[in-house]
């Protein structure tokens, strides 16, 4: 079958940031991680990388469908630039009418024995640390804070969500003391838990109610999320990948770019008046307490781990890149059910929905490249 071949930027200003970059070379190979030293992101220093997603299927039944995600998010952070892709099946870019989340979308007759596509997305990316001396941001359109203090199927308001939240932000006058206290009840009151496939379902009001507070980070910074949400803090979660390793020398808040399979992170923002979107990642701080030292630190002013919850609040560093923010998302063409998030490969054929954590039958694999001038 013939192969497909496409590239597209995704608007007029990424294709003027395009032009306008240095000549480029590949790196060869990552730079090994430095010692751990103390966490202070901040922003500044522009990224460029290339990541490529490659699905091949292994089983195909029928007709077989794939959906990858495209990095959908420009902002003070990150540049979403150019895309290219090739398949041995009908490749079409697509879009989440609700949250605009871009992804490429293929499909392989039931004739086609080795189904495949690749896709290579090109980013910039830096780092974000808030000065909270500053109240400077230009004030968020209406309707936006709005959506994003809006109920999702897995992030409800009401209820146990709203209690908890009330009780957490007791004596909180403004938007950032609110959010500081919902940052240190995630912090004080969940935790990372290994053994959740992936990273988690986000279904908060279960989490909640039976107050098995374990997760991963889809998990809990969709408990921040859902809480900020509730006492009236716009906020919401950004799903995306690490790419490379952290300047920082924290292991656990590293990619490596030869392998970003399992890579997956899920970050959070909050809107606070004067300071616009702001960076928030409690879910990372809990990941650095269980999995950075031999032993889970359970203690926020250990030397680990105070520098990490400090500076997560109000930023993160740029050593990832944002696919999207969108929640209970419907793929286009599929018959499964919604998605709570679009952040894997997604697949399905005749047999159903391929999952996206048995590389058995579901084979991908992700990879980063810097671009260095």
């Amino acid at each position: 079958m013939t192969t497909v071949r496409r590239s597209f930027l995704k608007n007029s200003a990424a294709t003027a940031l395009a032009a306008a970059l240095p000549s480029l070379n590949f790196a060869q190979a990552p730079a090994p991680a430095p010692a751990r030293s103390n966490f202070a992101p901040q922003s500044g220093g522009w990224r460029t990388f290339d990541v490529t997603t490659r699905v091949d299927i292994v089983k195909p039944d029928g007709v077989t469908k794939v959906w990858l995600p495209i990095p959908s998010v420009n902002s003070d952070y990150q540049h979403s630039l150019d895309n290219s892709f090739f398949s041995n099946g009908s490749s079409r870019l697509m879009q989440d009418g609700q949250y605009g989340a871009k992804m490429l979308y293929a499909e392989f007759s039931a004739g086609e024995a080795k189904p495949f596509v690749e896709l290579t997305s090109r980013v910039q990316t830096q780092g974000r640390a808030v000065d909270w001396s500053q109240k400077t941001a230009e004030p968020e359109a209406a309707d936006t804070l709005r959506y994003f203090t809006r109920p999702t199927r897995w992030i409800p308001t009401d209820g146990i969500v709203r209690k908890t939240a009330l009780d957490a932000t007791r004596g909180a006058k403004t938007d950032v003391e609110k959010t500081q206290k919902l940052y240190d009840w995630i912090v004080a009151n969940t935790y990372r838990d290994p053994k959740v496939r992936g990273c988690g379902e986000g279904d908060i009001k279960t989490m909640l109610e039976t107050g098995n507070l374990g997760g991963k980070c889809a998990d809990l910074n969709a408990i921040f999320v859902g809480l900020c949400r509730a006492v009236g803090v716009p906020a919401r979660d950004v799903y995306g990948v690490r790419l490379v390793p952290s300047a920082f020398g924290y292991k656990e808040l590293s990619g490596n770019p030869a392998s970003l399979k399992g890579a997956q992170h899920c970050r959070s923002e909050a809107y606070l008046k004067g300071y616009g979107w702001v960076a928030m990642d409690p879910a990372d701080v809990a990941k650095v307490m269980r999995l950075e030292t031999a032993d889970w630190i359970k203690n926020v002013i250990d030397p680990v781990v105070a520098p990490v919850n400090k500076a997560l609040f109000g930023g993160w560093e740029g050593n990832w890149m944002a696919y999207n923010t969108a929640h209970d998302v419907a793929l286009p063409q599929s018959s499964g059910e919604r998605l709570g998030f679009f952040m894997y490969p997604m697949a399905e054929n005749a047999g159903g929905r391929f999952d996206p954590y048995a590389p058995d039958d579901f084979k991908y694999q992700i990879t980063a490249k810097e671009i260095l001038a």
